[in-house]
């Protein structure tokens, strides 16, 4: 186990489950503002093993998130480095059945405190597109700053920041 809150837990995903990935992906809703859909199984275990994992070394990562109640997946949540913008970004993504009830903020915040503490981070990016409303709250509740708009990856996207400094004076 990476993180424990009130009413999650997150850990690593292990190396066989590639499926709970393809699950979570197969929903157009979920994946509506990623412009990443997983294929087929093949593909959830290239994404596991290939981007997912190879963070874990790195002391950082999508984690799978649980809720702590009945150890029901629903989704991930996590750090994750981008070297080809040198920068730390906080992602997420859950089953729809768990949206709209403050867990991806919980744990976004969560992510964002083990960040800080443990991985000795400074800077932590997010980004949402303007349409994808819930994103822009999550990063926004979970104490993020809003420092403006850019074209990531192809999309037109809000940025924000939390930084060492200021996100341990708020705790």
């Amino acid at each position: 186990m990476i993180v424990k809150t009130h009413n999650l837990y997150l850990r690593r995903f292990t190396a066989d489950e590639a499926l709970l990935i393809l699950d979570l992906n197969a929903d157009s809703a979920v994946t509506q503002y990623t412009h990443d859909p997983i294929r087929d199984i093949v593909h959830a275990e290239e994404i596991l093993h290939q981007v997912i994992i190879p963070q874990y070394e790195r002391g950082l990562g999508r984690w799978a998130v649980f809720l702590a109640e009945t150890n029901a997946f629903m989704g991930w949540c996590g750090l994750k480095y981008r070297p080809e913008l040198d920068e730390v970004d906080l992602g997420y993504r859950y089953h729809k059945a768990f949206w709209g009830k403050g867990y991806a903020t919980e744990a976004a915040r969560a992510s964002l405190e083990y960040g800080f503490n443990e991985a000795k981070l400074q800077r932590i990016v997010g980004r949402a597109e303007h349409a994808n409303i819930g994103s822009l709250k999550v990063l926004e509740k979970s104490g993020m700053q809003y420092i403006g708009d850019e074209t990531v990856d192809g999309c037109d996207v809000r940025t924000y920041e939390a930084l060492a400094v200021n996100f341990i004076k708020e705790l």
